[in-house]
């Protein structure tokens, strides 16, 4: 007895017997072999997946639109337009007003006249708005321009986004910045690059200011 289903959605053991041809030959019955566990297929367009492939010496430095507040308002800063006469050094921070951030940045700013001296323009970078940067730079005495990444694609771009920022504290949102440094050249090539897991880990400031001098 005929199920009226294709062969292949018939269960094991029930398929249809095919009928006799008026020559009295049976047809060819092609039956697909059944997979018990059939490998599960993912999507390539998953909704959340962070790639670690951070950008590496000798890349071309993504190009990117931040905004930073000034003393006129909101303003954008685009990176290919900084690059060409002197040497950039961007460093992403996780968030704005936490210690180990505000220490890096207030260090940064006593400083930044050596990098001045090497032909090196800073920008410090967080997922914070620019007017939550402008209160913290205010606060803190932090006199290096501070660049918004609100949206996280300067961050993406870069491949330095944490999967989840610190589970452990319960601080469980993703695409915040992994502390990094990036040196980039007047030919907008990264020279110098570092990218730490740990959000307690800085930079290696020594290393970075040796980079300069021999890019002078």
């Amino acid at each position: 007895m005929e199920s009226g289903l294709p062969a292949r959605e018939m269960p094991s053991g029930a398929y249809p017997q095919p009928r006799k041809t008026k020559a009295g030959r049976r047809p060819t019955l092609h039956i697909l072999p059944t997979i018990p566990n059939p490998p599960l297929v993912h999507s390539t367009f998953l909704p959340y997946i962070t790639l670690d492939m951070s950008i590496n010496v000798g890349d071309k430095a993504p190009d990117f639109s931040l905004v930073a507040l000034g003393d006129g308002g909101p303003e954008v800063v685009k990176l290919s337009e900084q690059t060409g006469e002197q040497n950039i050094l961007l460093l992403f921070v996780p968030m704005a007003f936490t210690g180990k951030c505000t220490e890096e940045f207030c260090a940064i700013s006593a400083g930044l006249g050596a990098y001045t001296d090497l032909n090196c323009k800073v920008f410090g970078i967080s997922g914070d708005n620019p007017f939550a940067n402008a209160a913290w730079a205010e606060k803190e005495n932090i006199t290096l321009k501070l660049l918004s990444d609100y949206d996280h694609k300067a961050t993406e771009a870069y491949g330095i986004a944490y999967d989840q920022f610190l589970p452990d504290k319960n601080l469980i949102m993703g695409g915040v910045p992994k502390r990094s440094a990036f040196l980039i050249n007047k030919a907008g090539v990264v020279q110098y690059a570092q990218v730490n897991e740990s959000p307690g880990d800085l930079p290696d400031f020594e290393a970075i200011q040796a980079k300069l001098a021999e890019l002078a």
